[in-house]
This record gives C-alpha cells, structure tokens and sequence, in this order.
C-alpha cells in the first residue's frame, strides 16, 4: 500500500498505542477502583472510560458506537456502570488517569517542548476530524439495518429488535450527534473541552482521531453488509488476530459459528475458516475505505505538519510499546493490516 492510505493508516498504526494506555496502565485502574469500578477484570472500566463522552446512553448505544461488543456482553455493563459514577465523574478521573500513566511512561519530557509541538499538531488534526465526523456511521446504506431483512438477527444492533428502547439510540435523546446523521464516538470525544496541559491534549487529540477513524470504519463495514459479528470472523479470517483474541467481543460460539456459516454462504469463507480470495478482497476494500474515511484530518494538517508530527511521536510510541503494558495481538489488527 502506497500513497495516502499508507501515510493515513501511519498515523493511526502511531497514535493508537498513545490512546490505548487508558485501558491497560496500572493508574488507570486504581483511578477506576476509586470511583467504585470493579477491576478485577478491564470491562467495567473500559466499558465506562470510552462510553462516557456520549453521556450516560443505555446498553443499545454502546452496542451500536462500540459495534463489534455482543449486545449480552454490553448489558452486564452498561446502563448500570453509570450509578456507580456518571460519566462527568469519569471523565475527569480518565484525565488524571491518563496524566499519571503519563507521567509515568514519559517522565519530564511531558513538560518539554517536543510533547507541546506534538499536541499542537494533534490537536490541529483533531479538531478537522471534529468538522469531518462520519454521518452516521453509514446506516441505511445496506440490506439489514434499520429494519431491512435480516436487522433482527443481532438484538439491540442498528435497528434490531431493543434498538429503539432506549434513550439516545437512533438520534434519540442523549446521542451525540455527528453532521449528517446518527452520532458517533468521534463527534462525542471532539464535543469535549480541551485539556490546557499539553501531554492531556496530546492524549485527547489522538482519542479524537481514533475514534473518528473508528466511526469511519464502521460505516465501512456495513458498506460491505458485514454484521458486527461477521465483521470480526472475516478479520480473524484474514489473519488479522487468533479466533481466541475475538473471544473478549463476548459472541458465544453458536454466534461466530452463524456468523462463519452465513459468511461461507457468500463465498468469502472456506472451509476451514480462512478467507478465499473474495473474502480478502472485501476486507481489503473495508480497510481501504476506512483509510479513505480517516483521512481528512491528515490533508487539513498538511504533508509537512504530519510528517513532523510522525518524527515528534516516534520516542513517545516506543516508550509505550516497549513497555509492556498492551497485549501484543489484539483486535484492531495493527501490524497486521
């Protein structure tokens, strides 16, 4: 891959390790276990960290923004991590969160010059990404969602049967709303104030840019009528992580099993649940189309800007990968695709 995508799917293979600290560093989770989260496993608080922007929403709206999570995972989580604090709670506690996992990975150098260049030049992308939010998330473009044949397969997903039962679903009261259409996790994180310090800015900036790349990548895959469990047994087909790493999205096997069978029908599977060539094909036309998606952002900064901003995060992203702190395959296929 060359050209643009390359260098937009650079910035997203840079920035999302610098975003990802707040689900793994060991300050994240105190900060969660003080607002009352249990963390004795991660989804609680993860669940609650990135759901919070869009406002104390129900199962049904995590489940369409989050997409590939299964609707009975989410309700385990969702509404009723929000009595044990509200999301203005937990937004403030990220931030110190993410300021002491900082602190910690950085040291000094976040009070330096280079960190506040690189927050200027984030946050400059970030705020085009605000203007950019995907419309939507590219609902009502394929057969099966909202209300067309085969909606209903998937509970609470886009229109399937729950959908509409709760608050801020569908446009409802309490969305965040992207320009165009339904709202997203990237219009909810851009609404948010900026942090003054520029290590937290920087960290906002790159939640921004992921999240409008996420919403991007969602309207991509329904483009491709892929469901949110489809979307992961073809990512796990082409190789993009181990079947087991899928396993924490909660689809029980009866549902990846459905899920591969449908695919195979179409022909993007084989047998042995690999991909055929039509089934990287589409895959390669979804990333292709989420490179396509993300890449606003990156052209209103400008070449000069972005490549400066590629040599001011080049320490920073080693020192989060070097240090251990995320898994080495996960989900997002970084790497990998």
């Amino acid at each position: 891959m060359t050209g643009e995508p390359a260098r937009v799917r650079q910035m997203w293979h840079l920035l999302e390790p610098l975003h990802a600290v707040l689900y793994y560093a060991p300050a994240a989770f105190e900060e969660a276990a003080a607002l009352g989260y249990d963390t004795e496993e991660r989804w609680a608080s993860y669940f609650a960290w990135r759901a919070a922007p869009l406002g104390a929403v129900g199962a049904a709206e995590v489940v369409r923004t989050f997409h590939s999570f299964a609707p009975a995972m989410v309700d385990g989580y969702v509404p009723d991590g929000w009595a044990t604090a509200a999301p203005d709670s937990v937004l403030a506690a990220r931030l110190r969160a993410v300021d002491r996992s900082y602190r910690a990975l950085f040291g000094d150098r976040v009070e330096g010059p280079e960190f506040a260049e690189a927050a200027a030049l984030a946050r400059r992308a970030a705020e085009a990404a605000g203007r950019d939010a995907p419309g939507g998330l590219g609902v009502a473009k394929v057969p099966g969602v909202l209300g067309g044949p085969g909606a209903a397969e998937v509970p609470g997903v886009l229109g399937g049967p729950g959908a509409a039962e709760v608050p801020g679903v569908l446009g409802g009261p309490g969305a965040a709303k992207a320009p165009g259409g339904l709202g997203g996790l990237g219009a909810a994180n851009s609404a948010l104030p900026w942090p003054d310090a520029p290590h937290l800015t920087l960290w906002q900036a790159a939640t921004v840019l992921r999240e409008h790349r996420g919403d991007g990548h969602i309207a991509a895959l329904i483009g491709a009528g892929l469901d949110p469990v489809e979307a992961l047994v073809s990512f796990a087909a082409v190789g993009a992580a181990a079947p087991a790493v899928f396993a924490s999205r909660g689809w029980s096997a009866d549902e990846w099993g459905a899920a591969r069978r449908r695919l195979q029908e179409r022909g993007l599977l084989a047998a042995d649940g690999t991909a055929t060539d039509a089934g990287r094909e589409l895959r390669a036309k979804v990333e292709l189309r989420t490179d396509e998606e993300a890449a606003a952002p990156w052209r209103a900064l400008g070449e000069a800007g972005r490549e400066r901003l590629v040599e001011l995060l080049g320490e920073p992203w080693l020192a989060v990968i070097g240090s251990g702190l995320l898994p080495s395959e996960n989900t997002l296929g970084i790497g990998k695709v």
